[in-house]
């Protein structure tokens, strides 16, 4: 009997480290990501989401590129970036300026821009650049996974 439970305990004891050894050499595929925000000020916490989910899978080491479009086409404008708090999300400005410190690229959609009186003035000094549709659709396909805020 006593054998038995010995080989029963080593039998688990191994299972246990066996385990615990595959979890922690098991490493996550690096992804390129997409988030698509089309949320600008009137809903800070959506925009807020859409960076803060960016900043975390940079954090994570993926490769991150965003593409704002509609209201969130003005939220590279500093008075925007400065302003804009998500509830629960947090600030703007500190997700920005992590994106691209880690190498985060945006792109801003230039007919919703135009619209809204965003200019080049707008994204001077910034990793950004005015993008059409096309530009959309091709970042979708060659992407791995895409975020939609």
């Amino acid at each position: 009997m006593r054998s038995k439970l010995t080989l029963a305990v080593l039998f688990l004891l191994l299972f246990t480290v066996g385990n615990t050894y595959a979890q922690t050499t098991t490493t996550t595929k690096k992804m390129k990501i997409l988030v698509h925000i089309t949320c600008g000020p009137a809903d800070p916490t959506r925009a807020a989401l859409g960076f803060l989910v960016a900043k975390t899978a940079l954090s994570e080491g993926h490769s991150v590129t965003l593409f704002l479009a509609g209201d969130a086409a003005t939220l590279l404008r500093d008075t925007e970036l400065d302003k804009v708090e998500g509830l629960g999300t947090g600030k703007l400005r500190e997700h920005y300026d992590a994106i691209v410190k880690a190498g985060g690229r945006f792109y801003v959609s230039g007919m919703s821009a135009k619209a809204r009186g965003v200019t080049e003035a707008d994204l001077q000094g910034k990793p950004a650049e005015f993008a059409m549709p096309t530009e959309l659709v091709r970042l979708a396909t060659e992407n791995d996974r895409m975020f939609t805020y």
